[in-house]
């Protein structure tokens, strides 16, 4: 998968943009707060349609406009594709080959991207939310289906958790609660297939990777912790059996849910947890352990990417190369080097280390403009 091309139009501080991409390894250089991340934040959008940075769509458009734009040529397998996506108060317009869709699930998946920000290092010790938010844009790429249910999940949990504010449990409708437990279970419990399948991939690439990357010394696991464990001896696939499960958890932690004002149970509580060598890495791992496991975490997505999807995606490293150190920088350029097109933003070509990189292009960005 290649970005031939890209073009923005009153996207954040960029008031017109067209920038033709290489096919190996871009490199954009330039002080804090002159675009450098907004661009491939831009990218990031065109493939989720949604920023890492912000959930407010405003933002993302510039001050004197009232609309954005991203435009692109990718290149698949396939062939090429030309994508458009605008964003305005009225919401947002996808486009594929000139062709409006009707839904923006079947916008996402036409371009992937796996991104790797200095925040995504906290993606093991970090807090629970942030693991799931990690779940949840990469799952959303190749199982569109996803992003429906998950939609879908926060909308009823929503209005779920707003009733048991409002309304003291002895005056709880018992009929609107089981309709809103029946239709959060659905959706939750196909989330939670999806995360664990996902997970329980993604943990075989993990492993591999992270043992090369300490030659053999650690072993890393990756488990995914749903807040609804299956009962023993109930196989994760058994979707009807799970959901019997979650409804009776639901009616059986009504009284505390009131009490508390929301929803306790359900994958919007779920976690992950890391162990090496069997011991917990969020807790007893040293800082270079659990940047080795977020690196390798990074890692595994790519190569579970594509056996997913059967190409590569675009890897995007936004300032992250300067919070590594040699070696794992080192094992990360080989790991793209000549195989990912990639995108790396940085203050200065003194964090890169530029020996490992062969035939990067280099680009200078300065208060919205981009120069070779």
């Amino acid at each position: 998968m290649q970005l031939n091309k890209i073009a923005l139009h009153g996207y954040r501080n960029f008031g017109e943009l067209s920038l033709a991409t290489a096919a190996g390894v871009n490199i954009i250089i330039g002080p804090n707060a002159q675009g450098k991340t907004n661009l491939l934040e831009a990218i990031h959008v065109l493939a989720l349609t949604k920023s890492h940075r912000t959930a407010k769509d405003r933002e993302l458009i510039g001050w004197n406009e009232t609309s954005a734009r991203i435009e692109a040529e990718i290149e698949r397998k396939l062939g090429k594709v030309t994508l458009e996506l605008q964003l305005s108060a009225q919401g947002k317009k996808a486009k594929i080959n000139g062709l409006e869709q009707r839904k923006l699930s079947a916008f996402v998946g036409t371009v992937n991207v796996v991104l790797f920000a200095p925040e995504d290092l906290d993606i093991v010790k970090g807090a629970p939310g942030i693991r799931r938010r990690f779940m949840d844009m990469e799952i959303g790429q190749v199982h569109p289906a996803y992003l429906h249910d998950s939609l879908q999940y926060q909308r009823i949990l929503q209005q779920r958790n707003n009733y048991l504010k409002s309304t003291d449990a002895s005056r709880a409708s018992a009929e609107m609660l089981d309709v809103w437990n029946e239709q959060l279970a659905s959706s939750g419990v196909k989330m939670m297939q999806r995360r664990q399948n996902f997970i329980y991939k993604l943990q075989g690439w993990a492993e591999k990777i992270h043992a090369g990357i300490t030659g053999d010394k650690e072993s890393l696991t990756v488990v995914y912790k749903p807040s609804l464990a299956a009962e023993e001896g109930t196989s994760p696939q058994d979707q009807s059996s799970l959901l019997q499960q979650f409804m009776l958890k639901l009616t059986q932690g009504k009284e505390q849910e009131f009490r508390r004002g929301t929803t306790l149970i359900g994958p919007h509580r779920d976690d992950l947890a890391f162990a090496i060598n069997g011991r917990d890495v969020q807790t007893f791992g040293s800082q270079g352990q659990q940047r080795t496991a977020a690196l390798s975490l990074k890692l595994a997505e790519l190569e579970l990417m594509r056996e997913e999807i059967g190409e590569y995606p675009l890897l995007l490293l936004d300032d992250v190369l300067s919070e590594l150190d040699q070696e794992r920088q080192t094992q990360l350029i080989e790991t793209f080097q000549n195989r990912v097109q990639t995108f790396i933003t940085t203050t200065g070509l003194e964090s890169v280390n530029m020996s490992r990189l062969k035939d990067a292009a280099i680009y200078h960005v300065r208060g919205g403009t981009v120069l070779p």
